[in-house]
């Protein structure tokens, strides 16, 4: 099979021919494999690109960016938070810092000893127990979600107004109610939280019409303040009255005297549900799509589903990549693999690119559960920023797909999946979906 990079490779180490821009709002307006044939040709210049951003704010015009898009580039600057800084911000546009100031930082936005200490602080708090109580409830939870499918036979009615739709009918639901259920958000709060999040996300790295980018913004924080609100409300009642879920192990304090202020827990909280959930949706998603697209490697997944099932939940996310890219500030002058990058410098780690490197994967463009090695950066690259909710996607995924292909072996996308134009990540807005044989 020829490989996009081998279609986009023209010879030597610079190819011919335009180069794509990946400043340019339109770039991510083209069909994904447009731009997968886009990154194939980047990877073959001797040096990372650098892109001036078209999009200028408050009177002030962007620096650019310096685009890393080989497997090697990306996992070593993940793996030098020193030098490639999260701070000020890793997504793209980077938070305004009046945000930053009534929001307080994400995790992904902080480096250095406030990273480590919130992070030791989360960590802690998935204790074995709630691990544990969290691995039978994300099975029942799969198993609930199918249960409705069958009961309603793909017309999607579940938590959809548009018939028909995985998204919000399955893949939606998968992450969301695990992990209300783990932070033991009341079940009257969640409709409200869902919308929030939908509200929250509706806009990052989204190209759109001007008169757009200026509504939107305002919406989404309107979102993130909504939710922060109410959880911050609940650390507050868990700390009278403390439970057994996350929320009251994230305010309680540790042997340290360690605990998540409201501020740090609404930022969390923030993260898990916008992150958690779009991520993991935009990769159940997908997943359904690859598996209906590849009928032999369902079929190979559906003969020995505990054989292969690590494998594929591997595979699509590599395949999807879910988030295409992070940004970082460079905190120095740095030479890393022949490059030289100045103290201020932004670059951009473009998974979606890594995770397609001919130099790494065979085939790159095949999808293929039974893959090994895959050391895709789909998860990030690697060091502290490497992503917390990895063994929770993973388990979701495979516990949603054991139930359907076991229980819906039938089921399929009868559509190519709706993506929304973005280049921060691989969206799907929607997704037809049936349960009976085709």
């Amino acid at each position: 099979m020829t490989t996009l990079a081998e279609q986009a490779a023209v010879g030597g180490e610079k190819p011919e021919g335009p180069r794509p821009d990946l400043g340019d709002p339109s770039f991510w307006q083209l069909p994904h494999a447009e731009r997968l044939r886009a990154f194939a040709l980047l990877r073959q210049w001797d040096a990372p690109q650098y892109f001036v951003e078209r999009e200028k704010g408050r009177g002030r015009r962007e620096r650019g960016f310096h685009a890393l898009v080989t497997h090697a580039d990306v996992v070593e600057a993940s793996r030098n938070p020193e030098v490639f800084a999260s701070a000020p911000g890793a997504t793209t546009p980077e938070p305004a810092r009046w945000v930053r100031a009534l929001f307080g930082d994400s995790l992904v936005n902080l480096d250095g000893p406030l990273h480590a200490q919130l992070r030791r602080i989360v960590s802690r708090s998935f204790t074995p127990r709630i691990l544990g109580r969290t691995e039978e409830d994300i099975r029942a939870v799969a198993a609930r979600i199918v249960d409705d499918v069958l009961a309603d036979g793909g017309a999607g009615a579940v938590l959809s107004d548009r018939p028909g739709d995985f998204v919000t009918a399955v893949a939606s639901r998968m992450p969301f109610e695990v992990i209300c259920n783990l932070m033991g958000i009341p079940e009257k709060e969640r409709p409200a939280i869902l919308g929030q999040v939908n509200r929250a996300s509706g806009d990052t790295g989204v190209a759109r019409a001007a008169r757009d980018r200026f509504r939107m913004p305002g919406k989404g924080l309107r979102a993130l303040a909504s939710m922060q609100g109410m959880v911050a409300d609940l650390g507050r009642e868990r700390r009278k009255n403390p439970t057994d879920d996350l929320v009251s192990m994230l305010v309680s304090a540790d042997v340290d005297g360690q605990a998540l202020t409201d501020r740090q827990l609404g930022a969390f909280f923030s993260l898990l549900m916008v992150a958690g959930v779009e991520t993991t949706r935009n990769a159940i998603a997908h997943g359904l799509d690859l598996l209906t697209r590849h009928p032999e490697q369902r079929a190979l997944l559906m003969e020995d589903f505990d054989r292969y099932a690590d494998g594929a939940t591997e595979e699509i996310v590599r395949h999807s990549t879910p988030i295409i890219q992070f940004r970082r500030t460079l905190t120095r002058d740095h030479r890393m693999n022949g490059h030289t990058f100045r103290k201020g410098d932004k670059a951009v780690l473009f998974y979606a690119s890594a995770n397609r490197d001919e130099t790494v994967f065979t085939d790159p463009d095949a999808f293929d559960i039974t893959r090994s090695p895959n050391p895709h950066v789909g998860y990030g690259g690697g060091g502290p920023h490497y992503c917390l909710g990895t063994y929770l996607a993973k388990q979701e995924m495979k516990a949603l797909f054991r139930e359907l292909l076991t229980r819906a072996p039938d089921l399929r996308a009868t559509a190519a999946p709706v993506l929304v134009p973005s280049n921060f990540d691989n969206r799907v807005r929607s997704m037809p979906y049936a349960v009976g044989k085709g």
